[in-house]
């Protein structure tokens, strides 16, 4: 097939143009190589030259429309990415992500073009926190956002709502309530409620997956927004310490982009995946902690990350994803162990270079009263 790859210059459009190409498929990449993601804004040197490369900016119609002249097939795989930027940044993120996504759709459906399928990364932060299991009232049950008043007591976390005693982390499914935490999380329910109805009602045929907190190479180390896994990376390359908020033992669920990688190439030819939406995770969540103890350790550095006791507004305690969907109807299985993922990051990054700008990250962050 002909296949778009909007943000195909990115961390995980990269990896996936690279196997689309590898598989015999021709490749288009569209991307605006944002200077936040992209040092100076130049393109990268792990770009692949067996695709055609176009610079343009998603919510730029001409620019856009010549991208889709002769198109099969697209991952929509552009978009603006930072969760706590996002509240302060508000309208920027909706404007590439939800202005962006409907100039995508106003094009392909006033222009009749036909396409195979279209793919939406969706985000598990638009389930904002995770599912709770209550061992006294013997119940599980999807938790709210922590309020303000009980971080501010240092009291981490997620009480039982009927009997207010401590719960326990469990999977979250594809049919949990989006509870988004973040206008970066709602521009990603948008997306998917958008192209999800518009694909039914124009027959286009549609999957989302839910990617949960996707790290490996080529993922930006000098994005201070970017992934955490990312930031302490490019902490400890520049032998600063990895700062941690409230206790440290908040998890997340991390995924290898290969495993990922997999799983989005199962949906562009598998009809059973047509108009669902899937859950992409390990099933292992990692605390913050330990993270920053596998980095310094595979870096060999003796540095011991700060727990602040700080919090962030809107922060979540723990989600990960039951991937049991994806398995059944798929086949998929996380290959990559976390070790692993970590291992080629750090060898990827020893080659890049790193400015560390976490602590400018941080000061907008307490200028704008969000930690």
């Amino acid at each position: 097939m002909n296949i778009l790859v909007t943000g195909g210059a990115g961390f995980i459009g990269s990896f996936l143009t690279d196997k689309l190409i590898e598989k015999g498929h021709t490749v288009r990449i569209f991307d605006n190589l944002d200077p936040q993601v992209h040092l100076k804004g130049n393109p990268p040197n792990y770009l692949n030259k067996g695709a055609e490369f176009i610079k343009g900016d998603i919510r730029n119609k001409e620019e856009l429309e010549k991208a889709l002249k002769g198109i099969d097939a697209i991952y929509h795989m552009a978009a603006k990415v930072g969760i706590a930027q996002s509240n302060y940044e508000v309208e920027e993120f909706i404007d590439v992500n939800c202005r962006g996504t409907a100039n995508l759709f106003n094009l392909i459906i006033n222009n009749k073009l036909k396409m195979k399928k279209i793919f939406i990364p969706g985000s598990n932060t638009s389930y904002g926190e995770g599912m709770y299991h209550c061992k006294a009232c013997d119940e599980d049950f999807h938790a709210e956002v922590r309020p303000v008043a009980q971080l501010e007591k240092k009291e981490w976390g997620v009480k039982c709502p009927g009997c207010g005693k401590d719960t326990k982390p469990v999977p979250i499914k594809e049919d949990a309530h989006l509870k988004c935490n973040s206008i970066y999380s709602i521009t990603k329910k948008f997306q998917e409620e958008t192209v999800m109805m518009l694909g039914k009602m124009y027959s286009i045929p549609i999957t989302v997956m839910r990617f949960f907190n996707v790290y490996g190479a080529r993922q930006s180390i000098n994005n201070p927004y970017s992934g955490v896994s990312a930031i302490f990376l490019s902490r400890l390359k520049s032998d600063n310490v990895p700062l941690i908020y409230e206790d440290g033992l908040q998890t997340r669920d991390f995924v290898s982009v290969h495993d990922v990688i997999d799983a989005a190439l199962l949906s562009l030819t598998d009809k059973k995946t047509d108009y669902e939406i899937f859950n992409i995770g390990s099933r292992n969540p990692v605390s913050m902690c330990d993270l920053a103890a596998i980095l310094a350790k595979h870096l060999k550095k003796d540095i011991k990350p700060m727990i602040s006791g700080k919090f962030r507004k809107g922060d979540i305690r723990n989600c990960y994803g039951d991937i049991s969907k994806a398995e059944k109807v798929l086949g998929y299985r996380p290959k990559v162990s976390f070790e692993e993922g970590i291992k080629e990051a750090i060898g990827w990054s020893e080659t890049e270079e790193s400015v560390d700008k976490f602590d400018k990250a941080d000061k907008e962050l307490k200028e704008k009263g969000l930690v």
